[in-house]
C-alpha cells in the first residue's frame, strides 16, 4: 500500500508542475492585436482559396501554393498564441487547431473525402472561434478556464 501512495504522490506532483509550467503568466506583444489579424485574414483568404479550389476540382499541383499559404499562415498563429500564453496547447482553442490540422493533413490520405474534411476543419474553425470564453479557454489539464479572457 506505501508503494501505491507514493506513486500516487508522484503522479499529483507532476501534474502540479504541468500546471504551474502552463499558468505561466501571458506576455503581450505591442500592436498584436493588429498581428493577429492581419494573421487571421491571411490566414482566412489562404483557407478560401484552398477550399474553393478543392471545392472547383482545380488540380492538386495548382493548389500547392494555396496549402503552403494556409500552414504558413496557420503556424504562425499557433507561434503567436504560444509566445502570449503557453496555456493554449492544452486548453479547447489550441486542441481545436490540432483537430483541423489532422483533418486537413488527412487530405493527402483519404483524397476522395477532402471535400467533407476540409468542411469539418471550416467548421470546427468557425465554431471553435465563435464559442464562449468560458469554452474556448477550458484548459484540459486543469479541467476549468486558466488563462487570458479578455480576448473572447
Amino acid at each position: 500500500m506505501p508503494r501505491l501512495a507514493a506513486m500516487h504522490q508522484e503522479r499529483a506532483g507532476w501534474r502540479s508542475r504541468a500546471e504551474q509550467w502552463f499558468e505561466a503568466p501571458g506576455r503581450k506583444l505591442p500592436g498584436g492585436r493588429w498581428l493577429r489579424t492581419s494573421l487571421r485574414t491571411l490566414h482566412l483568404i489562404a483557407v478560401g482559396a484552398l477550399y474553393g479550389g478543392h471545392m472547383y476540382g482545380v488540380e492538386a499541383e495548382r493548389l500547392v501554393p494555396a496549402l503552403a499559404a494556409v500552414l504558413a499562415s496557420g503556424g504562425a498563429i499557433v507561434l503567436f498564441e504560444v509566445w502570449q500564453e503557453r496555456i493554449w496547447w492544452i486548453q479547447v482553442r489550441g486542441i481545436a487547431t490540432f483537430l483541423k490540422l489532422g483533418l486537413v493533413a488527412s487530405v493527402s490520405i483519404a483524397w476522395d473525402l477532402r471535400i467533407v474534411l476540409l468542411t469539418l476543419a471550416l467548421v470546427i474553425g468557425s465554431v471553435s472561434s465563435h464559442m464562449p470564453g468560458r469554452w474556448r479557454y477550458l484548459s484540459l489539464l486543469h479541467g476549468r478556464v486558466v488563462g487570458s479572457t479578455e480576448k473572447g
